[in-house]
């Protein structure tokens, strides 16, 4: 009987099982610490980050020999980081890259603010040539030059064949143009001339009729008795 006591005070003194509820809210609670610690731990590197961050641009902006510098690729939380301190401290900066792996940040000082085709160099992945850049300018600005004052002098005027054997070269080939250049210096040397160049509009009658009154003059007047003498 006193053993029986015995165990049942053992048993009596001994705290029951947790039930299954409890387990699941003891996990929960575990997991709410391990993330806080985490949360925690991601604050602090961000603060730490910052500051070096803070520590680099301030460097930066005491050098009097350095216009812009460019980061090593970062994360997307590392470059926002990164934009804030620029911000914050009155300097410009642009993230270039195509994929998250290889994008970095480049920051510049306000009075080196780059142009569009310097930010387009950067864009396509290319070195900033300041001087390619310079002759590039130039030559489109003087393209551009050529172009207004080509549209002021208006349509180009095609001249007129200059001789015959121009007008003919392209139809007849070289040697018929020659051939027809010939011809037609010697007509204008006899006095020929095409049909449709003639002035007169007389028919063939009317002409002849007037050669022959001509004609006749000319050998009345040399027929005619030389004037009397007088004394």
């Amino acid at each position: 009987m006193a053993e029986l006591d015995l165990l049942g005070s053992i048993l009596s003194s001994m705290e029951p099982p947790p039930a299954m509820g409890d387990r699941e809210a003891r996990r929960a609670r575990e997991q709410t610490a391990q993330l806080k610690k985490l949360q925690e731990q991601e604050k602090r590197q961000k603060v730490e980050f910052r500051k070096r961050m803070e520590e680099v641009v301030s460097k930066f902006i005491q050098d009097s020999s350095q216009t812009k510098k460019k980061f090593q690729p970062m994360n997307k939380v590392e470059r926002s980081i990164l934009h804030d301190v620029v911000e914050v401290a009155g300097l410009t900066s642009f993230s270039f890259g195509d994929d998250e792996e290889s994008r970095y940040v480049m920051i510049f000082k306000k009075e080196f603010a780059p142009s569009d085709d310097e930010l387009d160099t950067y864009r396509r992945g290319e070195e900033w040539d300041p001087q390619l850049a310079q002759e590039k300018r130039r030559l489109k600005e003087l393209a551009q030059k050529q172009a207004e004052e080509q549209a002021l002098r208006g349509p180009k005027v095609v001249n007129p064949h200059s001789s015959s054997r121009d007008k003919y070269s392209h139809l007849l080939g070289q040697g018929a143009a020659k051939d027809a250049a010939h011809i037609l210096e010697a007509n204008k040397a006899y006095g020929c001339v095409p049909a449709a160049n003639k002035r007169d509009t007389r028919s063939i009658e009317e002409a002849m009729n007037e050669i022959r009154a001509k004609k006749r003059m000319r050998q009345l007047e040399g027929q005619a008795p030389p004037p009397a003498k007088t004394s």
